[in-house]
Formats: C-alpha cells, sequence, structure tokens
C-alpha cells in the first residue's frame, strides 16, 4: 500500500474540517434558531432580511454570528501571524487543538443546560461561530484555496467555470480538490442533520466535533511528516557535504 504524501494528508485534514463546518452548521441552524456558525454568506442575507421587517428572522442570533465569526479571525489571524512556509505552524496546531477541546466543552455545557433559549442560543452561536472564524485563520498557512474549510460558493464557481465545458483549464488535482470539497460540506451537514434527527443538540454537535478532531489529527499528521521529511533532507544533505569537507582539509 502506498504512504500517504505530506500534501495528501494535509488535503484530506482540510477536507474533514470541511465535513465538520457543515455539520456545526447543521446544528447551528436546525437547533440554534436558523444561524449559521460557518457560513457567513448566508448569516448576511438573513440579517438584511430582517433589519428589513422580514418576519421570524432572528436578527440578534444572525449578528452575533457574524461579530463572533469576525472575532475569531481576528485573534486567529493575530495568534497564527504571516509569513509563515507552507504548512501548518505550530500556532496553528495549538489553535486547532484548543478548539477541538472547546468543541466538547460547548457540547458538555449544553447537555447539562438542556434545551437552549434567548442568550443560551445566542451564546452559544457566538463561541461556536468564533470557532469556525479562528478555524480559518489556523488553517490559511496550509495554502490550499481550493479547500477553505468553510464556504463552497466560490469553490463551485471555480470548478465549473474552470472546467473544460467552461472554456477553462484546471489541473486535475483542482478539480479534485474542488468537488471533494463540495461534497465534504453537504456530507458533513448531512451527518448533522441525520443526527439530530436520531436524538438530540448536544449529541449533534458531538458527532460534529468528532469529525472536526478527525481533521485536526490528520493535519497534526501532516505536520509531523513535512517535519520529519524536512529533517531527512537536511541529514542528506550534511551526508553529502562531507565528503567535499574532507577532501578540501585534505
Amino acid at each position: 500500500m502506498r504512504r500517504p504524501t505530506t500534501a495528501g494528508l494535509y488535503t484530506s485534514g482540510l477536507l474533514l474540517l470541511t465535513a465538520a463546518t457543515g455539520a456545526i452548521d447543521a446544528v447551528s441552524f436546525l437547533a440554534l434558531d436558523g444561524v449559521f456558525t460557518g457560513n457567513m454568506t448566508g448569516n448576511v442575507l438573513f440579517l438584511a432580511f430582517a433589519l428589513v421587517g422580514v418576519p421570524d428572522i432572528p436578527l440578534l442570533n444572525n449578528a452575533f454570528a457574524l461579530l463572533g465569526f469576525a472575532l475569531g479571525s481576528v485573534v486567529g489571524g493575530r495568534l497564527v501571524r504571516r509569513g509563515h512556509p507552507v504548512g501548518l505552524p505550530v500556532r496553528s496546531a495549538w489553535l486547532l487543538v484548543a478548539g477541538t477541546a472547546l468543541v466538547f466543552v460547548l457540547v458538555g455545557v449544553w447537555a447539562a443546560v438542556g434545551e437552549l433559549a434567548g442568550v443560551g442560543q445566542i451564546t452559544l452561536t457566538a463561541v461556536l461561530a468564533a470557532l469556525m472564524g479562528a478555524q480559518v485563520a489556523a488553517v490559511k498557512p496550509v495554502g490550499n484555496t481550493d479547500i477553505t474549510t468553510v464556504v463552497v460558493t466560490s469553490t463551485l464557481a471555480n470548478v465549473t467555470r474552470e472546467s473544460r465545458l467552461g472554456g477553462g483549464r484546471q489541473t486535475p488535482s483542482q478539480w479534485r480538490h474542488r468537488t471533494f470539497a463540495i461534497v465534504a460540506m453537504g456530507a458533513g451537514a448531512a451527518l448533522g442533520a441525520a443526527v439530530l434527527r436520531l436524538a438530540d443538540g448536544p449529541v449533534a454537535l458531538a458527532a460534529s466535533g468528532i469529525v472536526f478532531a478527525a481533521g485536526v489529527t490528520m493535519l497534526l499528521v501532516a505536520r509531523a511528516d513535512q517535519q520529519r521529511s524536512a529533517r531527512q533532507q537536511a541529514h542528506a544533505a550534511a551526508a553529502a557535504e562531507r565528503p567535499t569537507e574532507v577532501l578540501a582539509a585534505r
């Protein structure tokens, strides 16, 4: 069996996080009063509907989801910073691990509190949205622009616009990444909705957290593999220089 490449491991991790976003969005939309925590496009539209008086649109929930996502992205950007080589910086790794732990803390709090309403829904929505925003900042250095992990609108546009039918050209790798990202988002949403039909919100969020944890684990494995390869290359380069140094000394 062929060993997965570092790039393949990173791709798998990003796809799992995309699926986790779909699952968490299913939970937030279906169990937290019709609000998305990862798909901010939907929240912007809902917020606009609410502002012009469309009934039954949760204005505060959508507003706090937007603010939470923005805050998480800002904090994540500050923590991770810029200028990293392609890969997963150590701060990104810690941020993702902390995010995984936070999901399961929220599961425990939700299970302990029971049915949420009002402030409880808004708080949980805002925290989950902040987690999604921070996650985007954490995976940005991986450098795969075809898998954004939180939205697939631009992904769908790219995979169709740049297809042969659309008169464009995309590499097989780009086609796979973009297509799998769309499928992963849908599969995650289906998982979240299915678990909600069988159980309750905390259980569905726990299932989403398991997918999130799997994605983070895959990214950490990819990071370790990348570091191992870098060390091996450094050792090989050092070994290749030694004969030259010996000859020069003679």
